[in-house]
C-alpha cells in the first residue's frame, strides 16, 4: 500500500470495494483494511507499479474491453477483474475506483467505501502525480523494465476511462465532484459509505461491523512521499538497466573492432 505490493491469499474474497480516487488517503485506508479484514489489499497504484508485470497487463486488457463497451467485451472484462482480484480482501485506488459497477456485480455482498478529502487540496495533490507521469522521457527510461515498460500506455488507457466518466482530460476539483455524484448514481444508498481517513478507526469499524483495534494506532501513510519514492526508484532502475545495456553493446563493439 504505497510501500510494497500485497500478495494474494488463496480463498480470500473481496469484502470492500474502495471507491475513493487516488490521493484521498487510499494507502492509509488500505493498511487499515488489511488489519480489519485480516487479508491482503489490492491497492491499484502500488500493485501496478511494484507488483508482478502480469497485474498491469491485466488492467490494460480490462480497460481496453471497458473502452470498447460492446456486449462481447463485457464478459471477458468481468473475468479479467475477477482473476485480478482473486485472493484479496479489498481493492482500493484506481482503476478499481472506476470499475465500481462491475465490481458490485462480481461481489454483491461487498461494501463500497469512498475515501474523501478536501477537493481543493486533492486537486493540488493530483498535480504532483501529473508531474511524474507526464515526464517526456519516462517511456524511454522505463523500456528495459518488465511491467513498467507498459506504464505510460497504461496511463493512456486510464485517461480514456477518466475522460469518459468525468469529461475532463486533466483532473481538477470538478473531477472529484463528478466522481462523488457518479457513485451516488451507480451505488445503492445503503451500500455506499463516505469516509475520511482523518477520522480514524471508529467510523470505518462502524461501517464494517468490526471492533476498534486495541492499542493499535490508525495507520497514516503519506501518499505523496510514497509516489515520489516509487517514481525515483523506477527512474533509477531504468537508467541503471540502460547503462548496463549500453555498456554491454559498447564492449561488444570494441571486441568486434579489435
Amino acid at each position: 500500500m504505497g510501500q510494497k505490493p500485497s500478495v494474494p491469499k488463496p480463498g480470500t474474497k473481496i469484502q470492500v470495494i474502495g471507491a475513493g480516487l487516488p490521493r484521498t488517503g487510499t494507502a492509509s485506508f488500505s493498511a487499515a483494511l488489511e488489519t480489519l479484514l485480516d487479508g491482503p489489499i489490492f491497492h491499484g497504484g502500488t500493485q501496478a507499479t511494484l507488483g508482478p508485470p502480469e497485474q498491469i497487463k491485466t488492467w490494460m486488457s480490462a480497460l481496453r474491453h471497458w473502452a470498447a463497451d460492446t456486449a462481447s467485451d463485457r464478459e471477458p472484462m468481468l473475468q479479467l477483474l475477477e482473476r485480478q482480484l482473486d485472493g484479496y480482501a479489498a481493492t482500493t485506488d484506481s482503476p478499481g475506483a472506476q470499475f465500481v459497477p462491475e465490481l458490485m456485480e462480481l461481489y454483491p455482498d461487498a461494501k463500497v467505501i469512498c475515501t474523501v478529502r478536501d477537493p481543493v487540496s486533492w486537486e493540488r495533490s493530483m498535480n504532483q502525480i501529473m508531474h511524474h507521469t507526464f515526464l517526456w522521457f519516462l517511456k524511454g527510461v522505463l523500456l528495459p523494465l518488465p511491467g513498467m515498460r507498459h506504464f505510460v500506455d497504461y496511463l493512456g488507457l486510464l485517461s480514456v476511462q477518466w475522460i469518459r466518466l468525468y469529461e475532463e482530460e486533466i483532473p481538477t476539483r470538478q473531477t472529484y465532484y463528478r466522481h462523488i455524484e457518479w457513485l451516488k448514481e451507480v451505488v445503492p444508498e445503503d451500500r455506499l459509505v463516505f469516509y475520511d481517513v482523518k477520522d480514524g478507526w471508529e467510523p470505518l469499524c462502524a461501517a464494517l461491523g468490526k471492533e476498534v483495534p486495541r492499542d493499535q494506532p490508525f495507520p497514516h501513510i503519506n501518499d505523496g512521499e510514497a509516489i515520489d519514492k516509487i517514481a525515483s526508484l523506477h527512474i533509477r532502475r531504468g537508467l541503471t538497466r540502460w547503462a548496463v545495456i549500453l555498456g554491454g553493446l559498447a564492449m561488444g563493439l570494441m571486441w568486434v573492432l579489435y
